[in-house]
């Protein structure tokens, strides 16, 4: 097998094997991202939502007194 034919046909087997391989990489990184992301977004709402309870929880601020200017 080492006319012009079988080398292409190895070469041809490898450069599928790679791709094969490159793809699947890329599907794995993909789904880690998602759910990464999934993750994320559901802690940002957790923290949206103890914010918000919080700031309903919290005393009033205090009222600010105006200070009169003084004359130099």
């Amino acid at each position: 097998m080492r006319n012009a034919e079988g080398v292409f046909q190895v070469w041809e087997r490898r450069t599928q094997l790679v791709k094969h391989e490159l793809a699947a990489a890329s599907a794995a990184t993909d789904a880690k991202t998602a759910r990464l992301r999934a993750l994320r977004l559901a802690k940002e709402a957790e923290d949206a939502e103890a914010a918000r309870i919080a700031a309903e929880n919290a005393p009033p601020a205090p009222a600010v007194k105006k200070r009169s200017k003084q004359k130099a």
